[in-house]
């Protein structure tokens, strides 16, 4: 297979260092950004997706500034995409404000923006310049195997492929995971039923509204152009019946909530909520692997979405496993750059789950407390917590590296 990489101005492949050939097992937003940073890279990198195309589900994603900067070092470009956020206001249901975070803020103090942005948009923004040819669909992983020259996966239909190591990045119901023998995700006890509407007249397109309730919680965040994720959690359980008609169940939990939320609702249908719900995981993050395959993304550490970070988690820990990939020298202690990986990003990504698993997202008695703290300190603490967990110092070093590529990229345009 050739080494033809992505349209991206970054390069950083020393040139004595082989290329490896990397085996990507899923094609969402994780599986993409890892194959396009390892092919930024220099290596051989090849995707496997089980469905018969690359497309992207469910509504929007919030992309903070961490992943922002990741974003960033793969040259992608987000100018225009989704809607860039400048507030996140936090009510009662009886329309009592809890506290304002200042969007605005936290970008000035982490250097990117934060956004909401359709899936599909995201997703295609990836694969803008990514070569159709390195990822095959319709291939379904039953095996992996380590050997003494490399891994090797073999699929349902009898073929094989075989590299010098896999990347399980295949979501919340990892096969590959489920290889490997990490825990299974245990449920929350909570769901969401979301999707993407039109935005209501007259609500500020920068601002972000959560709502808290006794027994649920719902959000209505504009994600560009015309659009507004909006989602309504409510309990579940694994023996969840799903209702005939579930928009009837929604309206009555969630009227006079808002008047744009009342609004919202109005325009909802049983069609809009037919994927829904989404019931809330959390996996037990995995220790130490062995041998030449490792996970990321939902494949990894799937969360609750109560801090928007699953999808910039994934983007971290490509960060990360490209890091430790690039001091890997012809080919070898492949394992041993997987480990160091999987440790760096442990200890903050466990933080992120166990935060995001807080039930206290879920009560409004719990949380009155916090309207009594002022909005600027809860906006530091959050800045403050999301630079701990966002291996900045790594991300510092990366752009540094990333530069020199980027303005000789620029000078050889000029030319």
């Amino acid at each position: 297979m050739g080494s033809k990489r992505p349209q991206s101005r970054h390069h950083v492949q020393p040139a004595a260092q082989r290329p490896l050939r990397v085996l990507v097992v899923g094609a969402g937003v994780g599986g993409i950004s890892i194959a396009r940073g390892l092919l930024r890279d220099g290596h051989d990198v090849t995707v496997f997706e089980q469905r018969p195309d690359v497309r992207a589900g469910g509504g929007a994603v919030t992309i903070w500034s961490n992943g922002e900067t990741v974003l960033r070092q793969l040259g992608v470009d987000m100018d225009g995409a989704g809607q860039e956020l400048s507030t996140v206001r936090v009510l009662t249901s009886t329309g009592r404000p809890m506290t304002t975070l200042d969007v605005t803020a936290i970008v000035n103090r982490m250097g990117a923006p934060v956004r909401m942005v359709p899936r599909r948009i995201l997703l295609g923004r990836l694969l803008e310049g990514f070569p159709a040819e390195r990822i095959r669909c319709g291939t379904q992983v039953v095996g992996v195997a380590n050997g003494s020259h490399g891994v090797r996966v073999d699929f349902v239909d009898g073929s094989c492929a075989e590299g010098d190591l896999v990347i399980g990045a295949d979501g919340l119901h990892s096969r590959i995971r489920e290889i490997v023998g990490a825990p299974h995700a245990e449920p929350t006890g909570w769901c969401s039923w979301q999707g993407l509407a039109t935005l209501p007249d007259g609500v500020d397109r920068r601002v972000a509204f959560v709502i808290v309730g006794e027994h649920g919680n719902l959000g209505l965040w504009p994600a560009g152009g015309t659009e507004v994720q909006w989602w309504f959690d409510l309990p579940w359980s694994p023996d969840f019946i799903r209702p005939d008609h579930p928009i009837e169940v929604i309206r009555a939990n969630f009227t006079r909530w808002s008047e744009p939320v009342d609004r919202v609702l109005a325009s909802l249908t049983d069609d809009h909520l037919a994927r829904s719900p989404y019931p809330h995981f959390r996996h037990p993050i995995p220790g130490p692997g062995r041998g030449a395959v490792t996970l990321l993304g939902d494949a990894a550490h799937t969360m609750p979405p109560t801090l928007a970070q699953g999808t910039n988690q994934a983007l971290l820990d490509t960060m990360v496993l490209c890091k430790a990939i690039s001091g890997i020298r012809d080919g070898a202690d492949v394992s041993g750059a997987l480990r160091w990986y999987e440790k760096t990003r442990r200890r903050r990504v466990a933080a992120v789950s166990r935060v995001a698993s807080l039930q206290v997202s879920h009560g409004e008695a719990v949380l009155r407390p916090a309207a009594m703290v002022p909005d600027r300190v809860m906006t530091w603490v959050l800045a403050t917590f999301l630079r701990v967990v966002s291996h900045r110092r790594m991300a510092a070093g990366i752009d540094r590296d990333l530069a020199p590529a980027s303005t000789t990229g620029s000078d050889e345009h000029a030319r």
